[in-house]
């Protein structure tokens, strides 16, 4: 049986720790994932770094498919549209704790080569 993504929820629970610790989260997304509507102008090396606190946008949604709110940028408002897809990360500015994720579509938290699990292994105890 194949399950949904993780992604999203996982973004609700980091966002929500975030922000009871007091810190700002930001998302850091592949703006070149397709369906990204963010502000073109301030893309650096095809991501961007969306601050998501709720000083710094309006009717924030963090959704099963996309995360969306209103922000201004340079003064002038925009509505930000993300698939979960396009999210990298969910991070704490002042400190940097968060949860990087795999840029594959099923978008598990990133799992280091050498810190990827092997198969599980029984021994038949007697």
């Amino acid at each position: 049986m194949e399950m949904t993504s993780s992604r999203p929820y996982l973004i609700r629970a980091i966002h929500e720790w975030i922000l009871d610790n007091g810190l700002a989260p930001h998302l850091l997304v592949n703006a070149l994932v397709s369906g990204v509507e963010i502000p073109a102008q301030y893309v650096q090396n095809g991501k961007i770094i969306l601050n998501i606190s709720p000083s710094a946008v309006h009717n924030l949604e963090l959704g099963n498919e996309r995360i969306e709110f209103s922000a201004r940028f340079g003064g002038t408002a925009m509505t930000v549209s993300v698939p979960i897809s396009a999210v990298l990360a969910i991070y704490a500015r002042e400190n940097g704790q968060g949860m990087v994720f795999n840029e594959s579509e099923g978008g598990g938290p990133a799992t280091p080569a050498a810190d990827k699990p092997s198969k599980p292994k029984l021994k038949l105890v007697t």
